[in-house]
């Protein structure tokens, strides 16, 4: 059996890793009734983010797809801004995609999976830190929105080159009439 075509999608799988950690960082650095809100409203923009890029993709319309990917990348913004905010309120130092703590974070990645969920990576010889895992899910964000714009503009460029589903199955239509126009001729 074949695994659907979004399954063969980068920003798919980065939006599950997303969201698997997203509910466990929640879990863990959200805990109380007081951080009820925050956590179901972060949880639901990293759900979102994920099941909006699957709608788009199994659209038949190409339109309806770039518009659920611009809602997934618009939900992901929102996350960000939560997780910025959960840094600044806390005074966390965010850290530049460039740093190497960043690089070293993302380059083991693969490796935290249990089964097939992702695993929060935890700050060296302080697990209750948030440090680490806080600048983990900024930059995978940034790039998981960068990665989305890029197949935003993909998404647009095939429209402009091969045009819309409604426009394509209007020639089809046309297409046919005229087909049919030409038998009932005697």
């Amino acid at each position: 059996m074949s695994k659907p075509g979004y399954q063969y999608l980068l920003t798919y799988h980065q939006l599950e890793e997303i969201y698997d950690l997203t509910n466990q960082f929640c879990q863990k650095f959200l805990p109380g009734r007081e951080n009820l809100r925050t956590r179901e409203q972060m949880v639901q923009a990293a759900r979102s983010a994920k099941q909006c890029l699957v709608e788009g993709y199994e659209q038949e319309s190409l339109k309806g797809y770039i518009k659920l990917t611009g809602v997934s990348r618009g939900s992901l913004k929102e996350l960000l801004e939560d997780y910025q905010d959960f840094a600044r309120n806390r005074h966390i130092e965010i850290w530049d995609k460039r740093d190497k703590r960043v690089k070293g974070m993302l380059a083991v990645r693969n490796y935290r999976k249990k089964g097939s969920l992702w695993l929060l990576p935890f700050t060296p010889f302080d697990p209750s830190s948030p440090l680490y895992p806080v600048n983990y899910l900024l930059n995978l964000t940034n790039m998981t929105t960068y990665l989305l714009d890029r197949q935003i503009d993909s998404l647009k460029e095939k429209f402009v080159k091969e045009g819309g589903w409604s426009e394509n199955m209007l020639h089809k239509r046309l297409e046919y009439r005229k087909s049919y126009e030409l038998l009932k001729r005697p």
